[in-house]
């Protein structure tokens, strides 16, 4: 099968550089599935998981805070904020994160707050989802 080179970028370093038989991200309209000779498209991407189908099957699983999705002839490039591999992902903290953020919006003080709040809401159960994803994965 034909691959296509996919590179996560974050903000402070390239997480991946690789050939890919499929990229898969969640786009603002919805889920996205790139292979090779995909058509040129440039998106953003919601806080979520980027699975990367390496040649052969296998399968990486990053999040990413959001950003932007570049799909090129010969290359997908997602360029977020933040981006961690899946395996790296920190149950933990995401949960803390999680619980404080709806503590956040419990004591609801001005708009500012809520919406701070509500972006960390977000991002905490998108860690999450990937986390989960990754085990279902890890079970097969």
């Amino acid at each position: 099968m034909s691959t296509i080179r996919c590179d996560i970028v974050s903000a402070e370093e390239e997480i991946f550089h690789g050939a890919a038989e499929m990229v898969i991200a969640t786009g603002e309209m919805g889920e996205l599935g790139i292979a090779p000779r995909h058509a040129p498209l440039i998106t953003r991407l919601k806080a979520g998981h980027v699975r990367v189908i390496l040649e052969g099957g296998d399968e990486q699983l990053f999040y990413v805070s959001g950003g932007v999705l570049e799909v090129q002839p010969q290359v997908v490039t997602v360029l977020a904020d933040t981006a961690i591999r899946g395996k790296d992902l920190d149950e933990a903290a995401a949960l803390q994160a999680k619980q404080e953020a709806e503590r956040l919006l419990a004591n609801r003080t001005d708009a500012m707050d809520i919406a701070e709040a509500e972006a960390k809401l977000v991002e905490a159960l998108a860690q999450l989802q990937a986390l989960e994803r990754l085990r279902k994965n890890l079970k097969h």
